[in-house]
């Protein structure tokens, strides 16, 4: 039975966890089925046969619209398949009208929901309005929605109620423990800038407002003294918030603190001698359907501090893995915490316990990777999603 799998990320070009995800599922669905990748973009020269790039016209500079010219390329691509599967909004559309056009069934996965991503505005501008649209049009009518937690889920039944529950599936996103694992070496970190003799706290995410990364250096203010705050941070959604997090960079650097910002490409081995020699991995997001970073620094035995948010919770165990940020959201609707400054200082208040207690982190650092081979493996999500298809296919 053939697949076609619909997404804007695949190697090389992979931001976030939604790319690392369809990488992953693609790999081991073909154990089952012939599995074939439709991508937005240009052509990467280095893909196989099975992997279709569909770049649009150059005359579209909206980003929703670009979207939306590749998704009617997609659809001409999908032609033949069995059963379409879309991730994220981007492509959410071309399984949609694959389905009305072809007959064919339509899985979505949900790596996050539009209208929980307000920010997403000063990126999309009014293709805001667009991408919400877009999405909302694929989910209600969709065969199945898979949510990468039950968190996830939760979120789809409230934000789409008219999406009736037993359409909804929970598929938690999984990690290689063969590769990232942890990687006592140090020649990946010698250009880093990080030193060894310091205690390291390691943040990995986007600059965008969703993964929190202004309070996080808030928090840093209240670092045990000596501590070096290691930011691995690409991919701006906008000029200007690349620009406010660098002001705030400069401002931890004229107060003293010690954080190192690594914007370039890091390789993967970079990130894993990171992880490793890290005491804790930080995840300070304020909206986060599951976490991926999460799940590849408990693969490296790397104890995790994550807000009680979303999905993290339901990957990182409280005490046990790590710990746990309280988090209670602004009550006029405005995206983050409460109360900004009592957030950071709840993050900083549990870097610190970890600092101090290097024995207790390293026991959470263990227990993080036996979680993470027991729980989180690609090959079980592949088999759950192959479930699923022989479930809407019938």
């Amino acid at each position: 039975m053939r697949i076609d799998l619909l997404t804007r990320e695949y190697p090389p070009y992979v931001y976030g966890g939604a790319g690392i995800h369809v990488e992953a599922l693609a790999k081991y669905l073909r154990q089952y089925y012939d599995v074939r990748v439709h991508c937005l973009g240009a052509s990467d020269p280095g893909s196989d046969a099975t992997v279709s790039w569909h770049e649009p016209p150059p005359h579209l500079a909206d980003p929703a619209l670009q979207a939306l010219a590749a998704d009617v390329s997609m659809v001409q691509g999908v032609r033949g398949a069995a059963l379409v599967h879309s991730h994220t909004w981007y492509t959410n559309f071309a399984g949609h009208t694959a389905k009305i056009l072809y007959d064919m069934p339509h899985v979505i996965t949900t790596h996050s929901l539009e209208p929980l991503r307000p920010w997403k505005q000063a990126q999309l501008g009014s293709g805001y309005r667009l991408s919400s649209y877009l999405e909302r049009s694929a989910l209600t009518a969709a065969d199945l929605v898979i949510a990468v937690s039950h968190a996830m889920a939760e979120d789809v039944t409230r934000v789409y109620p008219s999406i009736d529950p037993s359409r909804i599936a929970v598929v938690h996103n999984g990690v290689d423990a063969s590769e990232f694992h942890p990687d006592h070496g140090t020649d990946a970190l010698e250009s880093t800038g990080v030193r060894l003799d310091h205690p390291i706290v390691v943040c990995i995410a986007r600059i965008t407002p969703q993964k929190g990364l202004g309070h996080l250096l808030r928090a840093s203010q209240y670092f045990a003294s000596g501590t070096q705050l290691v930011v691995v941070a690409q991919h701006a959604d906008s000029p200007a918030h690349q620009q406010q997090f660098q002001r705030a960079l400069d401002g931890l650097h004229k107060n003293g603190v010690n954080a190192i910002w690594l914007s370039d490409t890091v390789e993967r081995r970079t990130i894993i001698q990171l992880l490793t020699h890290a005491t804790t991995l930080v995840c300070p997001s304020i909206y986060e359907p599951q976490g991926i970073v999460n799940l590849e620094a408990m693969a490296c035995g790397t104890a995790v501090i994550g807000t009680a948010t979303g999905g993290i919770p339901e990957v990182v165990v409280d005490g046990e893995t790590g710990l746990l940020i309280p988090f209670k959201p602004a009550a006029d609707g405005t995206v983050g915490p409460a109360e900004p400054a009592v957030f950071a200082k709840e993050i900083a208040a549990r870097v610190n316990h970890l600092l101090d207690n290097p024995g207790i982190a390293d026991a959470m650092g263990a227990a993080g990777r036996h979680r993470a081979l027991a729980e989180f493996s690609w090959q079980s999500a592949a088999d759950r999603v192959a479930e699923l298809y022989n479930v809407v296919s019938r």
